[in-house]
């Protein structure tokens, strides 16, 4: 569960820091939200170093299942979007495959 953990650090953080940008460079907000970006996205580097695995792309790989899926959950609770179908059925398959890379973890 540490591993799942990380990962959820690891998204919230990366995805806060990325929306950060949009907010001053789409949104044109506060020049703040680049600190408060660059901040989100060195915790999001971190969080990945703590998960345990020999090699840092499985690393990444199985991250992207996670990421995808935090992504959605952000679009509905912060953006106050519905997910389609074709992003649910796409985010159950990286989930399964980051499942499958995660599983693997230790060889």
């Amino acid at each position: 569960m540490k591993v799942y953990g990380w990962y959820a650090v690891a998204a919230a953080a990366e995805i806060f820091g990325c929306y950060a940008f949009w907010l001053h460079l789409r949104a044109e907000r506060s020049p703040a939200w680049l600190a408060a970006g660059v901040a989100s996205l060195i915790l999001f580097g971190f969080s990945l170093t703590r998960v345990d695995t020999q090699f840092a792309g499985r690393s990444y790989a199985a991250y992207g299942g996670i990421y995808i899926a935090a992504a959605l959950l952000w679009l509905v609770i912060v953006e106050h979007a519905r997910p389609t179908l074709r992003d649910i059925v796409g985010d159950t398959v990286s989930i399964i495959r980051a499942a499958i890379i995660l599983s693997a973890r230790s060889r």
